[in-house]
């Protein structure tokens, strides 16, 4: 009985202790800021149809050219080169659909790696993902759908069989600080809470350090005035076919704003400080009631930030008017939205 106990003993892990007072503080890089960072895992998920695949690609088009994906330059993405991208669909063909994306965005496909699977599906666990990203060097790993690379009876509603394949994912994106993007779809579920309408278990928004759901804001807000101001139109010249191609390629307004809300700095409200704590809870207790507040300003993502030396908020929306008399009478505008 005594030799097995000792047997037993031997076989536990040593206890390990880290003193956080040790532990350096990292500054997280971005490929994307502040939606996609380097070495995390991201989820992008969205309901069938509201162009999840879409809004990927032009982001890989923008990367492979070394050009900002927003039309404004900013700070985080001053001197971006282009970078090589690992792309792999379990949905699309690579001819038909995937090439003639990218051409239309105006990809480098030479730039664009896609790991040849027709032998052995490819997984989330496959060795050949590490091998890719060591070779190419690629900056961004696309998997899409998830459920296409799980591998045959992995149950995607069981957190036991989740979470050893987002641990597996996520070791390697800050092993080799790449950014993995996951593309998920939703649920039918309109009534719960976004976080909770992926397919498949939790574990998978858990794991991830963004999560991002794509929408179709801009037709919501505009189809039914864009049809409007079409149909009074006489002539051909003067219809807008796209609006929000209009408002990308114009100089008068912009696609959306953003602002980025503080309170103290990291003397006095550290993130890791109880003060810092209780101004993320008053940024957190802000953001609630913020749409309601300007309802005329279209909150579409918001993003409360724990990770860096002082918590801060960043909220972006798109402002409108409606009962315009130029153009179309619910259009963007943040000079007379704020009139």
């Amino acid at each position: 009985m005594e030799d097995n106990y000792r047997e037993v003993k031997k076989a536990e892990p040593c206890l390990k202790l880290i003193h956080m007072d040790q532990v350096e503080v990292e500054e997280i890089e971005w490929l994307f800021y502040p939606f996609i960072p380097y070495g995390k895992v991201t989820i992008i998920q969205g309901d069938p149809g509201e162009g999840k695949t879409t809004v990927v690609l032009q982001i890989i088009a923008k990367l492979t050219k070394g050009e900002p994906i927003l039309n404004e330059i900013t700070e985080e993405e001053t001197g971006v080169k282009p970078i090589n991208v690992i792309y792999q669909t379990a949905e699309d063909g690579l001819g038909d659909t995937i090439k003639p994306r990218l051409l239309a965005a105006g990809a480098d496909c030479s730039r664009v790696l896609v790991i040849d699977d027709q032998d052995q599906p490819l997984t989330m666990v496959d060795a050949r993902l590490e091998e890719a990203i060591i070779q190419t060097k690629a900056r961004l790993v696309v998997l899409d759908p998830i459920q296409g690379f799980l591998g045959a009876g992995v149950d995607m509603h069981r957190a036991n069989e989740i979470r050893p394949l987002m641990k597996r994912i996520s070791v390697l994106a800050e092993k080799y600080q790449c950014a993995i993007i996951l593309i998920g779809h939703m649920n039918k579920n309109s009534n719960g809470k976004s976080s909770y309408r992926g397919l498949g278990s939790i574990d998978f928004q858990a794991a991830a350090r963004s999560v991002l759901i794509v929408g179709r804001v801009k037709d919501e807000l505009f189809d039914d005035a864009l049809k409007r101001y079409n149909d009074k139109q006489t002539r051909k010249d003067r219809k807008i076919d796209d609006y929000y191609e209009k408002i990308r390629s114009g100089k008068q307004e912009k696609l959306f704003h953003e602002v980025i809300l503080q309170i103290g700095d990291k003397d006095n409200m550290g993130s890791e400080t109880m003060e810092g704590q209780l101004a993320a809870k008053i940024l957190d207790e802000y953001m609630k009631e913020f749409q309601e507040r300007n309802p005329t300003l279209r909150v579409f993502a918001a993003h409360l930030h724990l990770d860096e030396a002082t918590p801060h908020l960043h909220i972006d929306f798109i402002p409108y008017v409606t009962g315009s008399k130029r153009g179309l009478d619910t259009r963007v505008s943040l000079k007379q939205n704020q009139q």
